[in-house]
């Protein structure tokens, strides 16, 4: 099967943009150079297309009820518009992914990672009772995220909708250059930001209008690869990297979205039993002085044992010095503890520090 393309191809293209195949789609891994548009955004602005992303939409009777038992987050708890991050998992407790959950006034969205549209799918319509209406709106929706600290006023220049009372996880539906859009004050980044759900075939001429006010201030598009540093500077897992159907949410650092007394949920009894025998393992952060930075898969050590491996790592751009993070026994996963990270056969002390590894601008 050949890759698709978002609606916003031929303007990476432009762009002159690094194209790479990512989770079925051409998509652009960077324009410049990723440190350049990591910086962009942690300083100014940046816009990213993620149209890659799933978007799946339930309706009816039992909707509410439904994904309630289908997720590990508490989904009584949200207002109306309000947006939740949380993860749905099998029911051993192993992680299907994480997603978000948006509480709208008639539907529930559930935004998914794009490389587990099909499998989560599937996995959702395994569970479906017969009141509840599922469908994939993926492929007919574009998503734009806009993030930085300039993001409110670019976005603002195109919207009457006082921007400002949006709360951070929260959505509203208002014209934006000229069309009636969901959107929701979230991201990916740590940064303040957006990110606009617009149908495909109306998607291109909001794109421009928007990038043309982020280019007159410092800001660009922005690639697969600054969005996975500035993810990592705030310890944000990555699905298939940090999380996966082999690992549950509680070792991953994302106990805080497993809500055990909100009644049962697939994977709940499980989950209960791992916080009830204690964690063997945990997802660490952990910091390289100097220039080396580790790459995924890199061997963690411990008084010369191996004790693990690095999930996820860059030299991050903004504190310039090598981040990771990996799984290592629960005895040694305390803040402050010292590792070692082998990198190309030379061993490099680390040391594990409180997340996140960026102190974000985000006023919200």
């Amino acid at each position: 099967m050949s890759a698709k393309k978002t609606p916003f191809y031929d303007i990476h293209v432009a762009l002159k943009a690094k194209i790479v195949p990512f989770a079925g789609y051409l998509m652009p891994v960077m324009y410049d150079s990723i440190n350049a548009e990591h910086l962009r955004v942690r300083n100014a602005v940046g816009m990213f297309d993620i149209s890659h992303m799933g978007e799946f939409e339930l309706t009816g009777p039992g909707a509410r009820t439904f994904v309630q038992k289908l997720v590990t987050n508490d989904l009584d708890k949200l207002v109306e518009n309000q947006v939740m991050y949380t993860c749905m998992c099998l029911e051993n407790g192993g992680i299907v992914d994480d997603l978000l959950v948006y509480n709208l006034p008639d539907r529930i969205m559930l935004v998914v990672n794009a490389a587990n549209i099909d499998k989560d799918f599937a996995h959702i319509k395994k569970y479906l009772p017969a009141d509840v209406k599922l469908i994939d709106r993926s492929a007919a929706t574009a998503l734009i995220a806009i993030q930085g600290p300039l993001a409110q006023g670019i976005v603002a220049k195109f919207t009457a909708y006082p921007l400002a009372d949006i709360k951070y996880y929260h959505a509203a539906t208002a014209a934006i250059a000229g069309e009636k859009i969901l959107f929701s004050r979230t991201g990916y980044t740590g940064e303040d930001g957006f990110e606009l759900y617009i149908p495909a075939e109306k998607a291109v001429p909001i794109w421009e209008a928007l990038y043309s006010e982020v280019v007159k201030v410092g800001g660009s598009a922005i690639g697969l690869g600054a969005r996975d540093s500035l993810r990592l500077e705030m310890k944000f897992a990555l699905y298939g990297n940090d999380i996966s159907a082999d690992t549950n949410p509680l070792e991953a650092g994302l106990g805080w979205v497993v809500k055990l007394d909100k009644g049962e949920f697939i994977g709940s009894r499980a989950l209960a039993e791992v916080k009830k025998n204690g964690l063997p393992r945990k997802l660490i952060g952990f910091v390289i002085e100097g220039q080396a930075f580790p790459r995924q898969h890199y061997p963690i050590f411990h008084d010369g044992s191996k004790v693990g491996e690095v999930t996820s790592g860059i030299f991050s751009p903004s504190l310039k010095k090598g981040i990771g993070m990996g799984y290592v026994p629960t005895e040694l996963a305390g803040v402050g503890g010292r590792l070692e990270i082998d990198i190309r056969g030379k061993k490099h002390e680390a040391m594990i520090i409180k997340p996140p590894f960026y102190k974000r601008n985000n006023p919200n």
